[in-house]
């Protein structure tokens, strides 16, 4: 734990690496705790709300089994294996065991198509998969297409030829394995990422990557673990944020975490399940958090009482801290990280201001600077990208089998993010945009995050995203998507009211002269916006009338 009751400078500054030279995840997160045979590592809700608990033990056990099953099908060092499940023991073991034989794992979301899965599958030229019934589907119709896979494992399903139980492959192997012997550099894992051009891209992550990470989850989860502490997120496990932010991080600390399989966020469920398991800590998507603020009155029928929430992936803004503090009882700490390079900037409400509208400070152990085109640090509150120095243990290896990708990350030490923002004289971080998002109009630079944390402030406003549109005069128009609170029917006069809302709080040149209702966002698997659809559209409809 970084400690607490010091000041951010004091933290920030007294923080030290230590990385070994030899490290496994998986060794680390599971057979480090299964001494303590009745330590409680996991604890699984079905769709039923049927429920199930895992030891540290257990899982030892069970990871060993099917490492010693994917060894004797041929599964070893460097191999990669594709995992295609949702939060479920089933995924958990899969990492666990993979990691122990020193193979690399590809965490696959549930939602992805034939093609998704195709490409991510033959980039990677995958050697095995694990997945369910419905996975099982769509592995089935492109394995022909993907001569590198030789093993399937299905958790259940239909038999089918070439096809492996789950379970059946664990009953076969033995309990006990030797773990294979890694370096901390050596793979680990691969997250497939989308760029804002071309395929998907690889990120290839080293064992340190985990920790890498725990500085950056301890710090926004006010000192992550203490006392009873208890995490759960909505978050796949198949990203990140799910997986290395939550999962990861708790084993490493012997914590348990809640597994809730469930076929859609449900915002009144979100309040049952932190009352019904005394969960302390969640990391929870701003796209969460809006739907559960729709939730009237949660405390008269859940009895929850929760240390710590944090939050990434966009801007929180002032209303949602604000119904933060009245609602959960607490200050959402806002962080921020990518793919290549998670949980850099954060804020700690036990050491510092949480400023509305910012990402917080560079986590104890990062180097984040905001930079020029050249990989050179600005000065406070000049608009640039956001960098991080190498090396660093979070960082990712590379790009797989992308190597000019991978040197069009860097300049010169400095990792570039491709996010745009400034930075204050007492290191504040001020999100302005993806440098692909940022709109500029009449001149002006504009950022869609301060107005579309303005546009959700009004009472009227349920979701919103907003992108630059085309336009002849002024290059590019602000224009607002937006999806109205439930019951409210769009018209011109709630539309005029909006556009007055931003330009008496904003600017005059930032509020929204376009604004379109919609039903809903298009959103990334992961809850966050996709504002390059939304910009694709409006490229698209413009084209056609001029």
């Amino acid at each position: 734990m970084l400690g607490y009751g010091k000041t951010y400078q004091e933290v920030y500054q007294s923080f030290h690496w230590e990385i070994p030279e030899l490290y496994n995840i998986g060794v680390d997160i599971c057979d480090k705790w299964a001494h303590q045979r009745y330590r409680l590592a996991l604890v699984y809700e079905d769709e039923t709300g049927g429920e199930k608990k895992y030891t540290f033990w257990e899982l030892k056990r069970l990871s060993n089994q099917l490492a010693n099953g994917l060894k004797a099908h041929g599964i070893g060092r460097g191999d990669r294996v594709g995992i295609l499940l949702p939060q479920a023991p089933e995924t958990a073991i899969s990492h666990i065991a993979i990691y122990k034989v020193g193979a690399v794992a590809i965490p696959l979301f549930t939602l992805f198509g034939t093609d998704a899965l195709e490409y991510r599958l033959s980039n990677s030229e995958a050697k095995a998969v694990v997945t369910d019934e419905a996975g099982l589907e769509k592995i089935v119709a492109i394995r022909d297409r993907l001569p590198q896979l030789n093993v399937v494992i299905a958790v259940s399903g239909p038999s089918e030829d070439r096809v492996l139980e789950f379970w059946e492959l664990i009953a076969r192997g033995s309990t006990d394995f030797k773990p294979q012997l890694t370096k901390a550099d050596d793979p680990a894992l691969i997250i497939y990422t989308s760029g804002t051009t071309g395929p998907p891209k690889g990120a290839l992550h080293a064992h340190r990557v985990l920790l890498g990470h725990l500085p950056g989850v301890e710090f926004p989860h006010n000192f992550f673990p203490r006392e009873d502490d208890f995490f759960w997120t909505p978050a796949d496990w198949a990203w990140i944020g799910g997986l290395i932010d939550v999962l990861f991080p708790s084993w490493h600390h012997g914590i348990p975490v809640l597994a809730h399989r469930a076929k859609k966020f449900d915002p009144e469920e979100a309040f049952h399940l932190l009352a019904k398991h005394g969960i302390r800590n969640a990391f929870m998507p701003p796209t969460a958090l809006k739907m559960m603020r729709q939730v009237k009155d949660p405390r008269s029928r859940h009895d929850y009482e929760m240390r710590s929430i944090g939050s990434g992936g966009e801007t929180l803004g002032e209303e949602l801290l604000d119904w933060g503090r009245k609602v959960m009882g607490l200050t959402i700490n806002e962080f921020y990280g990518q793919t290549e390079v998670n949980l850099v900037v954060a804020s700690c409400s036990e050491v510092m201001e949480n400023r509305p509208g910012s990402m917080g400070r560079a986590v104890p152990g990062h180097r984040v600077e905001v930079v020029d085109e050249a990989g050179t640090p600005l000065k406070p509150g000049h608009v640039g990208e956001i960098a991080i120095e190498r090396p660093d243990p979070v960082m990712f290896l590379e790009y797989w089998k992308n190597p000019e990708a991978t040197s069009e990350k860097y300049a010169g030490n400095w990792c570039l993010t491709g996010d745009l923002a400034r930075k204050d004289e007492e290191g504040y971080f001020w999100f302005v945009g993806r440098k692909d998002d940022l709109i500029t109009s009449a001149g002006y630079r504009i950022g869609p995050a301060e107005i579309e944390d303005c546009i959700m402030k009004h009472p009227q406003v349920a979701m919103v995203a907003v992108v630059g549109s085309p336009d002849k005069v002024r290059t590019e128009i602000v224009k607002a998507f937006i999806v109205l609170k439930p019951g409210l029917e769009p018209n011109l006069q709630v539309e005029e009211n909006i556009k007055n809302f931003v330009k008496v709080r904003l600017a005059a040149h930032e509020y929204p002269r376009e604004i379109e209702f919609v039903s809903e966002l298009p959103m990334t698997t992961t809850g966050k916006i996709m504002r390059k659809e939304l910009k694709k559209l409006e490229i698209e409809r413009k084209s056609k009338t001029h």
